[in-house]
């Protein structure tokens, strides 16, 4: 009985070959020539469609005679793409076309497409004239694979771009100092000294401090010199013992006053930083001459022997110099409360020419209306010929997407990183990748990188956009690694926007969590443009 069947069956193929001894038969038989593609469902990659698609005519079918024109065309709603035929032939035909021999064979090919707009929902078929000269016929369409996956094109193109520092400092470092001055050798302070007009005009300072509620007393240094001449260890003794005196007489100088904070006393052997100081102040005639000694040698001892030498200038030193550093310095470290937000907001309105320019930058940081952020910034370019507010004038066009306007005000800019990386930024806003490419590796730096990332994914390059962005933890550092077959950064992103939404289900949908998909497409769905696209995205198309 095996017998009978086999036989049978061979006989099936037989008559199967002699059936496909012309192009009509070849046209019906085409139900047993396979088709694969790779991948299985089709992707855009820097903005075309690529595939491998592999044919495999049986023994038999292909006519000797025949010539086969197989057109791979794309199509989608709103039309369908071709691509220039292949074009294969039977063994005696007498051409230049690929053969395929009688006995069977797999031709693999690849497929290009430039994508259109539309391609989101879309199937590559195959179509095939058979001829010979006698006859012509069509064979049926070949359904090869599905698509297209879009998924990079949801990178954020917009740019990062950074704003100069505006340097507005809420707290303002100040000092108000007075001194005494001692004698030669001698740790005792005069009356005449405590009643100086540096100590009257330190007094006045410290009643102006505690009166005004922006500022703070947060400490007082105390410190006593020794003059840079004599002995070193007793320079050092003298010193100390001036400390101790000047502990004193602070206390005598604030009497009276409610100071606050705490009083470090110290002392310094030997002044020659106030030496230096004095001297560069000074209009000796060798100062710079005593300047390099001083920078020549660093041991006390030589540097007094070196100067000591040039005797007309040690007179002179010693009359107008040295007296001036037999000294105690009586310091108050002072925070001063700059304007709150609160404060700058109200006098942006009420009376804007009160602020400097790191003051006017500032606001226009907390202003929420772009318009309002133009005229602030203008305001500071003009006034203070301020190169961080036309900056950022022009990185307030890009966000408000005026790219002429940006470019104007880019224009009158210095050439910096900053400057490059915002031209880099409206080259890619425009959709010009290679400008865009070029000003961001001219600005070379953290934000400018990011944004060559950008350019990486929409080129296709998604291992370098990784390298790019590092362990950033922004949502285009997540869909490149979404892209490179890691999904934890896009499930571990912590923004509630509907773009973050989308992405964690496109996450969700790889890893087979219908949930999450459910889930997080109804939370991107309040955006109706990603409502739209999810319809169509076949990264979905499974959990409809």
């Amino acid at each position: 009985m095996r017998k009978n069947i086999n036989f049978f069956f061979a006989a099936a193929l037989g008559f199967a070959a002699i059936a496909c001894s012309s192009p009509e038969k070849m046209a019906e038989q085409a139900e047993n020539v396979t088709v694969k593609c790779e991948p299985a469902v089709l992707e855009v990659v820097g903005g075309a469609i690529d595939a491998t698609v592999s044919v495999t005519y049986p023994e038999d079918y292909f006519h000797p005679k025949a010539i086969l024109e197989v057109t791979p065309v794309i199509v989608f709603d709103g039309g369908e793409v071709k691509m220039e035929p292949f074009m294969f032939q039977g063994e005696k035909v007498e051409d230049n076309y690929e053969v395929v021999p009688s006995e069977g064979a797999t031709i693999t090919k690849k497929v290009h497409f430039e994508y259109v707009p539309g391609m989101e929902q879309c199937y590559l078929e195959l179509r095939g004239v058979a001829t010979n000269k006698k006859q012509s016929a069509e064979l049926p369409s070949k359904k090869v694979a599905d698509g297209a996956n879009t998924t990079y094109m949801l990178v954020c193109q917009k740019g990062k771009l950074d704003l100069k520092a505006d340097n507005y400092q809420e707290i303002i470092k100040q000092t108000a100092e007075g001194q005494i001055l001692y004698q030669i050798n001698s740790s005792t302070v005069r009356n005449s000294q405590l009643k100086g007009q540096s100590v009257k005009d330190f007094q006045a300072a410290l009643d102006e401090i505690l009166a005004n509620e922006r500022k703070t007393l947060v400490s007082t240094d105390v410190v006593a010199y020794a003059s840079p001449d004599g002995k070193e260890d007793q320079n050092a003794k003298l010193s100390d013992n001036r400390s101790k005196t000047a502990e004193k007489a602070y206390g005598k100088v604030v009497k009276g006053k409610e100071m606050t904070g705490d009083v470090n006393v110290s002392s310094i052997a030997e002044d020659w930083e106030g030496f230096q100081e004095l001297v560069a102040a000074s209009d000796l005639e060798d100062k710079d001459l005593i300047i390099r000694v001083l920078s020549m040698y660093s041991d006390p001892a030589v540097r007094e022997k070196e100067i000591k030498n040039m005797s007309a200038v040690y007179s002179t030193l010693a009359k107008k110099v040295l007296p001036e550093l037999r000294r105690a310095r009586f310091i108050a470290n002072v925070e001063y409360q700059n304007y709150t937000n609160e404060e700058l907001l109200k006098l942006i309105e009420e009376n804007i020419d009160v602020l400097d320019e790191t003051a006017v930058l500032r606001a226009a940081t907390l202003v929420k209306d772009n318009d309002q952020k133009v005229a602030l910034y203008k305001k500071a370019a003009e006034k203070f010929n301020s190169n961080a507010a036309q900056y950022n004038l022009a990185v307030t066009y890009i966000k408000m997407d005026e790219l002429a306007k940006a470019e104007a005000a880019l224009a009158k800019c210095a050439h910096d990183a900053d400057w490059s990386n915002a031209k880099g930024v409206i080259a890619l806003r425009e959709g010009n990748l290679d400008e865009a490419t070029n000003c961001f590796k001219a600005a070379n730096n953290k934000t400018s990188k990011a944004n060559l990332a950008v350019v990486d994914v929409l080129k296709g390059d998604y291992a370098a956009a990784a390298a790019k962005l590092g362990d950033c933890k922004c949502y285009n550092a997540a869909l490149v690694a979404l892209l490179n077959g890691n999904y934890a950064p896009a499930a571990a992103l912590t923004c509630e926007c509907p773009q973050v939404a989308y992405l964690k289900a496109v996450a969700a949908a790889r890893q087979g969590d219908a949930e999450g998909v459910k889930t997080n497409l109804e939370a991107a769905g309040k955006c109706e443009k990603l409502a739209e696209r999810a319809a169509k995205d076949v990264e979905f198309a499974q959990y409809r």
